[in-house]
């Protein structure tokens, strides 16, 4: 079995590195809230600071009328071995040992004021003070502000209120141990800390009463039925401490000599010899501390629960955020491809439907792309008075003798030109759409937030690549419209011609050259040329809708093939050949990182190093 020494100092220590790590409070239940500690709780002039001092065996309290106690201290008690000179610590300055107890005294006044000025108001910022001493039993105590029952000059109408939240947002814990300390020569019922106490505990399982002053009662009178449970009873026994008077504060009597004028002040007592045993701050100290070592033993179970509970959430927290990175040319070359390989799934996601934005592509194609074919100026290329005038400049200074075939081409040509644009249109649209995804996919790339530096390196990487994509990808969208104008289909013009030469009967009132008069003069001939060349122009419409029915098919096939298809498959080669070649400082300079994140991993793994230590400890220690 562990000793009550072993158990209690290892909360202690527990508490401490809980507090240098920023685990003091906040929100949730942490460690240092779970391992009890014992609030000391009483109104103004009540002898809280003297107890205090009594069970240190220190003078180190500063002293004053009204509001002394202006911020919570959290005291520390540290059993050392006997012989060792003792001393003191704050958190606030660790590098300072104070050996001068009058030199804590004139600290704790100073940085209380550092908080709270000069003035009279309260600060819930609690003060850290660990004393190591022979003299002490390990123990967790926290000094709070006296209640008071009205405000004074110089303090703020709420000062009574803000005082009793204070205190109450302490005592309220259920892990906290509350010391309610109440004056012997005022009436118990009267009492603010019972009161409180009450409030919060109502069973009395946590509270321990301390009475004070009872070498001032008056003569005649006694607090036995107080302190033998009559008038008010608790769970727990009462307990009587006499305190240093006023003379022999000013005279600085020696503290542990105030200890023993206590004790033969029982022992000599008519009313409270019987209780001598069970009397006296040194009693009440090893009392808190016994009950303190059972308190611990019983809560060990859900302490070990909590500890494995943050253990996890630290572990996932350390995860999420990422690991510390190695400082080997190696891991970081690792580092970055794993980050880059995080980047692509996220990115693949994307363009196969996993993630949303993949599917505005397929809106190119299917809306994009036709609307701006429908919209090409066929029409006005193809009017009469174009074609007259494509068909009449291709046969030069002779006219055709059959069919226009240069006419022909260089309508087709020319039309055929027109979808140059919305092929290009649609390469740039899907590229546009690409670097939004690299865009978006860096920012969803949860691996890759550590790293500011990286993220710009993969982004400018991706984009170089998409744009050589884009490229490629233009060359074959026009190296497609090109196709068409080289190479015409020739049976396309062929059934037309077969089914004009069908159509074409002399005698037919459709034949623009039949007429009850053959002998009619100019207008006939006119009106044939205009049939022709509309007839001209109507063909090779419907060759240029051919034409846009195939490319409308192919340029979305040309552009996923040379862009998406090449983004899925190889966006990041180019960046890994480069990095390939890179050497360590500037693979360490990739990976630099936002300085508060650093901070923030480094804080994590500190306090994932406290709670381990802590549970490893707990068990080691616990269970002997």
């Amino acid at each position: 079995m562990a000793t009550m020494e072993s158990l209690i100092g290892l909360v202690n220590r527990i508490q401490r590195a809980c507090t240098v790590l920023g685990d003091y409070g906040g929100e949730g239940m942490s460690l240092w809230e779970a391992l009890p500690s014992v609030a000391v709780l009483g109104g103004q002039s009540s002898g809280k600071s003297s107890v205090l001092e009594s069970v240190v065996g220190r003078d180190f309290l500063p002293r004053g009328s009204g509001i002394v106690t202006r911020r919570p201290l959290v005291l520390q008690l540290h059993k050392i071995e006997d012989g060792k000179a003792e001393y003191a610590e704050f958190l606030h300055a660790p590098k300072r040992r104070f050996n001068d107890f009058a030199a804590v005294r004139k600290e704790i006044a100073d940085e209380t004021d550092r908080i709270t000025g000069k003035s009279k108001q309260i600060s819930n910022i609690p003060i850290h003070l660990s004393i190591y001493s022979p003299n002490v039993v390990n123990l967790t105590l926290i000094d709070l502000p006296g209640l008071t029952k009205v405000a004074v000059e110089g303090q703020p109408e709420s000062i009574v209120e803000d005082i009793e939240n204070m205190v109450r947002s302490y005592v309220e814990k259920p892990n906290s141990i509350i010391l309610a300390i109440s004056p012997a020569n005022q009436d118990i019922a009267t009492s603010d800390a019972i009161k409180l106490a009450r409030e919060v505990d109502p069973s009395g399982e946590r509270t321990f009463g301390v009475l004070t002053k009872l070498d001032l009662m008056d003569k005649g009178t006694n607090a036995l039925d107080v302190l033998e449970g009559r008038s008010y009873r608790l769970q727990h026994p009462w307990v009587g401490v006499v305190n240093r008077s006023q003379a022999d504060i000013n005279k600085n009597v020696d503290m542990i000599a105030a200890r023993r004028k206590e004790c033969e002040y029982f022992e000599t007592s008519p009313e409270y010899g019987h209780l001598a045993s069970k009397m006296g701050a040194e009693y009440l100290a090893k009392l808190l501390s016994k009950h303190l070592e059972t308190v611990i033993r019983q809560r060990i179970p859900s302490i070990i629960a909590l500890i494995n509970k943050t253990i996890d959430e630290l572990n996932a927290e350390l995860d999420r955020i990422g690991r510390p990175i190695a400082v080997d040319s190696g891991a970081q070359l690792y580092t970055i491809l794993e980050m880059c390989r995080a980047f692509d799934r996220v990115f693949k996601e994307h363009l196969d439907g996993g993630r949303p934005g993949g599917d505005r592509i397929y809106g190119v194609f299917d809306h994009q792309l036709p609307a701006a074919l429908k919209k090409l100026p066929f029409d006005r290329h193809l009017s009469l008075k174009n074609v007259q005038k494509v068909v009449s400049e291709a046969d030069g200074y002779q006219p055709h003798l059959i069919a226009p075939e240069q006419g022909y081409r260089r309508l087709i040509d020319g039309s055929i030109s027109y979808f140059k644009g919305p092929a290009e249109a649609s390469v740039d649209a899907v590229h546009f759409i690409l670097k939004e995804l690299v865009r978006k996919s860096i920012a969803e790339t949860e691996e890759l937030k550590r790293f500011p530096t990286l993220q710009s390196d993969i982004a400018a990487a991706a984009t170089e690549s998409l744009e050589k994509f884009r490229d490629d990808s233009r060359k074959t969208v026009l190296r497609l419209v090109d196709m068409e104008s080289s190479y015409l289909t020739v049976e396309f013009f062929r059934k037309i011609h077969l089914e004009g030469d069908k159509n074409m009967n002399p005698n037919s009132s459709s034949n623009p050259n039949s007429n009850s008069n053959p002998n009619a003069p100019g207008p006939n001939a006119d009106r044939y040329a205009d049939y022709n060349f509309r007839k001209i122009g109507a063909n090779v419409n419907a060759y240029i809708n051919m034409v846009c029915d195939t490319l409308r098919n192919s340029i979305p096939k040309a552009v996923v093939y040379c862009q998406v298809r090449e983004a899925k498959r190889s966006l990041l080669n180019l960046f890994y050949a480069q990095i390939g070649r890179r050497e360590k400082e500037r693979l360490g300079a990739m990976l630099d990182e936002d300085p508060q994140l650093m901070e923030r991993r480094t804080t994590i793994a500190k306090r994932l190093e406290l709670y381990k230590s802590a549970r490893d400890e707990i068990d080691s220690v616990a269970w002997k």
